[in-house]
């Protein structure tokens, strides 16, 4: 592994962006009967969302955490907020969410 010195350091950190990360949680609904049909919805609009340009990045969780996914959005809070008020599964009571500004590197991406 490459060691960066203080100057890299401080280059690399002064070319981060805003993102806005969700952390999407399991709702009171997430076992209801038609849960598998709503989050077929959510992950259709999380594509449609992704096509965009939008969300970034879409990480479903696989634990028994009651964490189910975290997502990147290419938006600020407020606008992250809305999008998943407005989510099919955050609707039918299968998710909530949770939102949080943060920063990253452009043209970071999953190998």
């Amino acid at each position: 592994m490459r060691e960066f010195d203080d100057d890299e350091m401080r280059s690399a950190i002064a070319g981060t962006q805003p993102y806005t990360v969700v952390i999407l949680k399991a709702g009171p609904n997430y076992g209801a009967a038609d849960a598998p049909d709503v989050i077929w919805e959510h992950g259709r609009r999380n594509l449609g969302l992704r096509d965009a340009g939008t969300l970034a990045v879409v990480l479903p969780v696989t634990d028994e955490s009651g964490v189910c996914g975290i997502g990147v959005f290419n938006v600020p809070v407020a606008e992250t907020e809305a999008i998943m008020a407005d989510d099919p599964g955050v609707r039918a009571g299968v998710f909530t969410f949770d939102v949080h500004p943060c920063r990253g590197f452009p043209g970071d991406h999953l190998p």
